[in-house]
């Protein structure tokens, strides 16, 4: 049975290691789906629902902001989680976010 779009990004996003953070483009683009970093956007806010839990806090946009934060419990939680694995974090977004960028298509 082919996996879904959804299920293709969660298992991508399962890869990306503490520290690191990758944009929803890059992940797009890594599936084949280059102009789909919208539909990426869709199923992060749907990774509450993931089994296994994936580590949605990783993922930002391509600036490194974290535009995705209210789709936390708190929309200071996705911060917490990656300043909690060394990631800084000022006004919404990743310093240093060439350093901490992870590339799937470099990675796989």
């Amino acid at each position: 049975m082919e996996q879904s779009f959804y299920d293709q990004v969660f298992e991508l996003v399962r890869l990306i290691p503490k520290g690191r953070v990758t944009s929803y483009g890059a992940i797009a683009k890594s599936l084949g789906a280059g102009g789909s970093a919208r539909m990426v956007g869709y199923a992060m806010s749907n990774a509450s629902l993931a089994h296994p839990p994936i580590p949605a806090h990783r993922v930002v946009n391509s600036s490194g902001l974290l535009t995705g934060k209210f789709h936390f419990e708190t929309p200071d939680l996705m911060q917490e989680l990656l300043e909690k694995e060394g990631v800084m974090v000022k006004g919404d977004k990743i310093q240093n976010f060439k350093k901490h960028f992870w590339d799937p298509l470099q990675e796989l």
